[in-house]
């Protein structure tokens, strides 16, 4: 696999409101790359040109943002990028049988359609340059499906796959694909999950309807699980994994951060399917 030295220390960021997006953008700059971060909303633009960011206005769901969002960046940049980072996503807490086809089209807009659409403006770019890193941000649940985070879980294995083969595809190309799969990060996430989820009108014969209740009341107050909590890490931590597969001469395929990610790892790849079943079930059993 052909990949070449950083050469270009410039950078498209998206998804930099706040949490994992927001502390790249800041490492970076600190290290001496010329990043230009994105967001959606003005406030968050205005919070961005507050720190001394020159942001980019991007929504990942309409194409037109993207074409102007990517002409804005080479326009900077004086026709050149050196990385891109897909951070922007959102997630969802829901079971299969409740997920309407709105919840999931809405999200696979965001975490995969506008993922692969934004890096695929700046593939042939990083071929004539010989040069590109592009860092996908997943989750372990992309490797790992867990209850109630299925249509989540589907968005972020579709990452996975997408990661994989754009790897494979740009083997002589110069440009590195890596992917990086967080555990519980101490971000608004959690929050933001039970917002976006109560976008949804609810199944009124769901049988999980009791559990919605606790979970999203549980969320907003941007608690995390007891268990998760123990695990924790500052989004800055999962902004350093992001630096190292850009300054690497060897970026890593997958990067993980936490202990939750690498254990997912292992149990996805080491432990029958039937056992996992049997442990995530009788979790359940004390939930429900």
């Amino acid at each position: 696999m052909k990949t070449a030295p950083v050469k270009i220390k410039t950078v498209l960021v998206t998804g930099c409101s706040s949490g994992i997006g927001l502390a790249t953008a800041r490492l970076l700059h600190e290290r001496g790359w010329q990043v230009a971060p994105t967001a959606r909303k003005a406030a968050d633009l205005d919070m961005l040109r507050a720190e001394g960011f020159d942001p980019v206005v991007l929504d990942v769901t309409d194409s037109a943002s993207i074409a102007n969002a990517a002409s804005a960046v080479l326009a900077r940049f004086g026709g050149q990028l050196g990385a891109i980072v897909n951070n922007a996503g959102f997630g969802l807490t829901s079971a299969i049988e409740d997920a309407p086809r709105a919840m999931l089209r809405d999200i696979f807009e965001v975490n995969v359609f506008g993922l692969q659409e934004l890096t695929s403006r700046f593939i042939p770019l990083f071929r004539k340059q010989g040069y590109g890193r592009i860092v996908n941000v997943s989750s372990v649940v992309g490797e790992l499906s867990l209850p109630f985070a299925g249509v989540y879980s589907a968005s972020k294995f579709a990452v996975e796959a997408l990661s994989d083969a754009l790897r494979r595809e740009l083997f002589d190309s110069g440009v590195a694909v890596s992917i990086i799969q967080p555990g519980p990060i101490e971000t608004k996430f959690s929050e933001n999950l039970a917002h976006h989820t109560e976008r949804y009108p609810a199944n009124p014969d769901s049988p999980f309807t009791e559990f919605y209740k606790e979970a999203i009341g549980t969320r907003k107050t941007g608690k995390a699980a007891r268990t998760a909590e123990k695990f924790m890490k500052p989004p800055e931590a999962v902004a350093e994994k992001i630096f190292q597969c850009l300054e690497s001469a060897r970026p890593p395929i997958r990067a993980r951060v936490t202990a939750v990610a690498y254990f997912g790892a292992f149990v996805r790849r080491a432990l029958p399917a039937s056992l996992v079943d049997a442990v995530m079930i009788s979790q359940l059993k004390k939930r429900i």
